[in-house]
């Protein structure tokens, strides 16, 4: 019985809803409703990824156009230097230019570009500054493939910042990129010629944290390469062959 008056009721509720919906009187539901028409907003890049040549001393962003349905609208530009920090593209780094928008409705928009500024190369004699290829052994490991690029910035005053301390291990060997990336490391070259380095402070690794404390460093002027040894907390030793090199230079 409790079956079937619910089916009763169900289908007086459904006859009275029908009747209803016949009277005139009574707009339907949603009768009033409108549509309306967004544009979503596109950016376009004015050219494409940059390479400066090292002894840039000023850029000038060749810049982009946002547009929705065809008009241009506001534009805006956030740049951030990937391992030495910045807002601007002023000085040796790998930098990500990112370009934003928003239409009417505020529904977003963006598009990105990479400019590289290379450190131009040292002898290894007077200087470590450059740009560098790195294989990477962590624990007497095979190391990843050859990648890069690592740059040695020259900060004046015989001290030098390296982009990656671990030698892109987790950034490039692991692929999971510069949010695991060892960047902040900073040597005083107190002597070259005898290897003599000294590190200002430890540096910790992006997301995973922990401590990098630096071991040594190895020049060889001649093969142009650098061997940089680090004690990571967590139980690894990372040791980067450096391998200066032109191929990053526009």
């Amino acid at each position: 019985m409790k079956k079937y008056k619910l089916i009763i009721l169900c289908t007086f509720s459904i006859i009275g809803l029908m009747i209803t919906s016949c009277d005139p009187s009574v707009e339907a539901p949603g009768a009033n409703d409108s549509s309306q028409v967004t544009f979503l907003p596109l950016i376009t890049l004015e050219g494409g990824d940059v390479t400066l040549d090292c002894t840039t001393t000023s850029y000038s962003d060749p810049g982009a156009v946002a547009s929705a349905g065809g008009t241009e609208i506001e534009l805006f530009t956030d740049v951030s230097g990937k391992y030495f920090g910045g807002s601007s593209v002023d000085g040796p780094d790998s930098y990500l230019v990112a370009y934003s928008a928003f239409n009417e409705d505020d529904i977003p928009a963006t598009n990105f570009r990479s400019v590289l500024y290379p450190e131009c190369n040292g002898d290894l004699v007077t200087s470590i500054a450059g740009m560098y290829t790195g294989l990477v052994a962590r624990n007497g490991s095979s190391p990843y493939s050859e990648a890069g690029p690592f740059i040695i910035k020259d900060l004046g005053d015989d001290r030098y910042a390296i982009s990656d301390a671990q030698g892109g291990w987790y950034e490039y060997g692991r692929a999971i990129g510069l949010a695991y990336a060892t960047p902040g490391l900073v040597l005083k070259a107190n002597d070259i010629s005898a290897n003599d380095f000294t590190a200002e402070g430890t540096v910790a690794t992006n997301t995973f944290g922990g401590v990098n404390t630096f071991t040594s460093l190895k020049v060889d002027p001649v093969a142009k390469t650098l061997e940089l040894t680090v004690d990571w907390s967590f139980g690894f030793q990372f040791v980067t062959v450096f391998t200066q090199t032109d191929i990053y230079y526009n």
